[in-house]
């Protein structure tokens, strides 16, 4: 027989063993709701039970109101762009107003690199120039007699020579030369749709097939300017001496960085705004008719005409800056409308042109260049990139009226004002086939476009017409109505 005091201490001991599985269940509930209440998965469904339990009983706030939110990225701006512009002693006195046109001294960062110092009759150096720089001397490498382009391999260096000049602030490179014209605030823009963290190889090809058949459908032409995100630089300028040593016989700077960025198993990222220019002559009925996309850039300024009659290259080109300094999202940007009661069709390449058709015309055709130009070098069909329109000058139901950019103003209504004048008579009958309705009293067109709306990148805009007399028209641009058919 079991003794008294030993039952007494079996009953304590059920006793001890039933407390502490209530302590266990009840710490394990307490777990299981604290878990439900503040970690719960942002797509967890709970049960009816749980979402009643969590209405009746309070919950205390994981994270208290004095917790500042997660750090986010700041919009790029200008500040995190690093220039490289790549020029040459013997040609820089010639081309330097080209980049002075665009660079913003204490604004812009970067520099511009040479394979020697500046001589005498450029120094001082100007403060309206980017910085130089003197590219490092290549000719003690192992690999020097086997490079067949030295020059072009020390291009190619510039990007790991740039990127020792950023910093921690820098997002991008931008790599350009020295007769490309940079539009600064549309390339802003462009690059903060990217995601800098990322490995980002940012241009475009050539206008012409011949070129890009030559190098690559996906090449950025370093011309036109490409923009390379900081790890994807950084990355280039550890492996870049190498590509050199894979490499020696490339005759240019872009062919051995796409090669490179190939091997390294990148490939690009077309931005249309890009422009190498791979033309010859009268350009304009190429500028007049951009895609639908913002103007980054504008190389071989020096193999075309200069873009508005009656001026030098160097005038021409401050003179689009001109407008540019003011708007540059809508910058040679096409917008299309219609005066129905004379039956004639505008486009207008916002600071740079007006064309009058004496035509009913479709936007999908109005959209191709004018052929005007001629290509980079003499090829076979097909010869662009791009559709045109030629053999239409004598037709004038087809060619058109052309006003050029004049100037630029700002109204008392938040409005921008920009005139284009008729430089010359078209010469030719009018439209018989939309009812002999000519254009040629037009001597002035006069733009109107809102000053606080900029332009989206990639978006349109309709226009009105309106008659004041018999030599001057006005176009008011306007948010397109919701569906509303350009026809």
């Amino acid at each position: 027989m079991s003794s008294p005091l030993g039952k007494f201490g079996t009953k304590l001991s059920s006793i001890a063993q039933g407390n502490v599985s209530k302590v266990l269940v009840l710490s394990g509930l307490v777990l299981f709701m604290l878990y439900v209440f503040m970690f719960s998965p942002p797509n967890y469904q709970p049960s009816d039970l749980l979402t009643s339990l969590k209405q009746k009983l309070p919950i205390i706030n994981a994270y208290p109101s004095s917790t500042p939110p997660p750090i986010t990225n700041a919009p790029t701006n200008v500040s995190h762009i690093m220039f490289s512009i790549v020029g040459s002693m013997n040609t820089w006195k010639y081309k330097r107003h080209y980049s002075e046109s665009w660079w913003r001294p204490n604004v812009t960062r970067g520099h511009v690199f040479f394979e020697r110092p500046p001589s005498a009759e450029l120094l001082p150096w100007s403060d309206s120039s980017a910085p130089f720089r003197v590219n490092e001397d290549i000719t003690g490498f192992a690999v020097y007699p086997r490079i067949k382009w030295p020059d072009q391999v020390r291009i190619f260096r510039t990007v790991m020579e740039s990127f020792r000049e950023g910093d921690k602030d820098t997002r991008w490179f931008v790599m350009t030369d020295d007769d490309t014209v940079i539009f600064v605030d549309n390339l802003v823009k462009t690059l903060g749709k990217y995601d800098h963290k990322k490995h980002w190889y940012i241009g475009m090809n050539s206008e012409c097939v011949k070129s890009n058949f030559d190098f690559s459908f996906d090449m950025a032409f370093g011309g036109a300017g490409y923009a390379l995100s900081y790890p994807l630089a950084a990355l280039v300028a550890k492996r870049l001496d190498g590509c050199i040593e894979r490499y020696p016989y490339l005759r240019v700077s872009d062919q051995m960085l796409f090669s490179c960025l190939a091997d390294l198993g990148f490939s690009i990222t077309h931005e249309m705004g890009f422009h190498q220019i791979d033309l010859r002559g009268d350009a304009s009925g190429y500028l007049s008719y951009h895609p639908q996309t913002p103007l980054l850039s504008l190389h071989h300024i020096d193999l075309i005409d200069p873009i508005y009659p009656n001026m030098d290259r160097p005038t021409a080109i401050k003179h689009l800056m001109m407008a540019g300094a003011v708007d540059q999202s809508r910058l040679l940007q096409q917008t299309i409308c219609y005066h129905r009661p004379s039956n004639w069709t505008f486009s207008m390449s916002w600071g740079y042109s007006a064309h009058i058709y004496e035509a009913i015309m479709a936007r999908s055709y109005l959209k191709r260049p004018l052929e005007t130009f001629r290509p980079f070098e003499r090829a076979r069909a097909p010869i662009f990139m791009f559709n045109t329109r030629w053999g239409v000058f004598d037709n004038p139901c087809e060619a058109p009226h052309v006003l050029y950019f004049e100037s630029i103003e700002k109204d008392g209504e938040d409005r921008i004002v920009t005139t284009y004048l008729r430089k010359w008579a078209r010469n030719l009958p009018p439209c018989s086939s939309y009812g002999n309705h000519s254009a040629e009293s037009i001597s002035k067109i006069r733009v109107f476009s809102s000053a606080k709306l900029p332009l989206e990148p990639g978006g349109a805009e309709c226009c009105d017409v309106k008659m004041l007399d018999m030599n001057v028209t006005e176009v008011n641009y306007r948010p397109c109505y919701s569906g509303e058919v350009m026809a």
